[in-house]
């Protein structure tokens, strides 16, 4: 029995250890026509794996028949984070792909997001829709599926160089943002955007003919924590370039500022289209107050005052005629029993008072 047990254990711990295995594996061995040859483990973006939280990463090599793809596949922290790594990969000469949203393609490299895992595929013609497809359907289904940041929505559309989009949540993102978009100079305000409290940011290129700017969005969790920031932010910019230029606005919790515009007009008309609203609400529950009209004062009053005199009337009734009915059937036998009388004699005279003689 000793060694049926101790087999049985060992079984056991095989079976969770190859289990454990099959979930942190990031990639299938096997999708739609394609097989996993080799597979190394480097992060795609060091910097930014280690501030977008990195924690796993696989790079393989896959083939069907003649036909071989390179993928590579990092699970960050959440899809915030994997957010930040997919933006930094793209770029505008890149377009959508048949994927949908998040999803960008070129002649050399696919790169999509599903939820907090990122994916690139080399090149994108060596792999059919159908396999692709197979691709994303293993990886959602062991992806975070919770929201990306609204601060994306809050860029303008119009004029928007699509592919342009970078979101940061540390220095190394906003650094790499700033230097990407040609705004190297400006990336000295990763220092002071506070990202070690709760800070986001993003940042798009937009055109518009001649015109031509670099819309950078800060979003804190509190108003507070913005006009603190501010503050600190147009210190920096003293540094950097005039204020004049670069002013900071802000909106509720939100500052916007335009980065080198080619005009002041184009960076007051960018800031003024943000989509952001700020919205106060009152959670405890509310009631309109109103006073009534004096007739239903009065008439309260009068009805009120009549009940109770009515209330009275009968009671005494009630009570007065309980008790003559009484002393009328039953006389001196519940109510003024003479043994149970007292009165109080002064000894003035000679007779003593006999209590029945008052009835």
């Amino acid at each position: 029995m000793r060694i049926l047990h101790f087999i049985a254990a060992c079984l056991f711990t095989l079976v969770v250890a190859s289990g454990a295995v099959a979930e942190q594996r990031l990639l299938p061995d096997h999708f739609g026509t394609l097989r996993m040859e080799t597979c190394a483990a480097k992060p795609a973006h060091p910097a930014l794996s280690a501030e977008a939280g990195e924690q796993d990463f696989l790079s393989c090599e896959f083939s069907s028949g003649s036909q071989s793809v390179s993928i590579w596949a990092g699970r960050f922290r959440d899809p915030s984070s994997g957010y930040e790594v997919y933006s930094s990969l793209i770029n505008p000469s890149m377009r959508p792909s048949l994927l949908g949203k998040n999803s960008a393609v070129d002649g050399e490299r696919l790169v999509a997001l599903v939820g907090n895992i990122v994916f690139e595929v080399r090149p994108p013609q060596g792999i059919s829709t159908n396999d692709l497809q197979a691709l994303v359907n293993v990886l959602q289904a062991g992806a975070d599926q919770t929201p990306l940041p609204p601060l994306r929505a809050y860029l303008p559309n119009h004029n928007l160089v699509d592919g342009s989009q970078r979101y940061a949540l540390g220095v190394a993102g906003f650094r790499a943002a700033a230097a990407d978009l040609n705004r190297a100079t400006f990336a000295e305000l990763a220092e002071k955007a506070g990202f070690n409290e709760g800070a986001e940011a993003m940042l798009a290129r937009y055109r518009a003919g001649k015109e031509d700017a670099v819309l950078l969005l800060l979003d804190y969790p509190t108003p507070q924590l913005a006009v603190y920031h501010q503050k600190h932010l147009e210190l920096g910019l003293t540094e950097i370039s005039k204020l004049e230029e670069t002013p900071i606005e802000r909106r509720g919790s939100l500052l916007m500022m335009v980065l080198s515009p080619s005009s002041l007009a184009y960076a007051e008309k960018l800031r003024n289209s943000v989509n952001y609203e700020t919205q106060v609400t009152w959670n405890e529950p509310t009631h309109t107050i109103t006073d009534p009209p004096w007739t239903s004062v009065i008439a309260k009053i009068f009805i009120g005052t009549g009940i109770f005199m009515v209330t009275a009337v009968v009671l005494g009734i009630a009570f007065g005629g309980v008790r003559v009915v009484t002393k009328i059937f039953l006389p001196g036998k519940v109510f003024d029993r003479p043994e149970r009388m007292e009165i109080l004699q002064l000894g003035l005279s000679g007779k003593k008072i006999d209590p029945s003689d008052f009835y």
